[in-house]
């Protein structure tokens, strides 16, 4: 099994848009309206607003390759990129979106363990995350991995406010 990961540039555009929206979709579809659903991607993942955050100094995305096949991706912020406030010692996973057909390659861990090493790499004490309080195998996986929830903020689905539990873990 071949892992590894490449970091994304302006060029990798279309195919972070095309991944976005196709794991996104295919984790809260089930759980959301048709009507929301589409707003969100629609906002969330244009190219406009995936330039702005790849752009940003403060955001990295990921590519992680299974094989030589792009299976998903990481974005990680620091200081004023976090989506919460959370001090220049922590850093934030603000996505791992696996494919559907790659997952249960461990390819989540793996991409949590890379951004733990460049959390500590980035001398942070903390690691943090947002994760919908009704996505279970999520928040059990994040459990598993040390996470511990510490707090709660409002994520809007189209105009519906739901509510994503803040996990963190203390790095040593």
């Amino acid at each position: 099994m071949t892992i590894k990961t490449k970091l994304c540039t302006m060029e990798d555009l279309p195919m972070l848009q095309e991944i976005s929206i196709e794991t996104f979709n295919d984790t809260f579809k089930d759980q959301n309206s048709p009507e929301n659903m589409k707003a969100y991607l629609e906002k969330a993942f244009h190219l406009k607003q995936l330039e702005k955050e790849l752009s940003n100094r403060c955001s990295q995305f990921f590519f992680v390759y299974f094989h030589d096949d792009v299976a998903g991706y990481l974005k990680i912020n620091t200081g004023v990129a976090q989506s919460e406030e959370m001090g220049d010692d922590s850093l934030e996973i603000e996505r791992i979106y696996i494919k559907k057909s790659y997952q249960k390659h461990g390819l989540g861990k793996y991409l949590l363990n890379k951004a733990m090493d460049i959390a500590m790499e980035y001398s942070k004490k903390k690691i943090w995350l947002g994760v919908w309080e009704k996505n279970e195998n999520a928040i059990a996986f994040y459990n598993k991995m040390g996470f511990v929830q510490t707090g709660a903020h409002s994520f809007y689905m189209g105009d519906e406010e739901q509510i994503d539990y803040i996990m963190m873990k203390t790095l040593v």
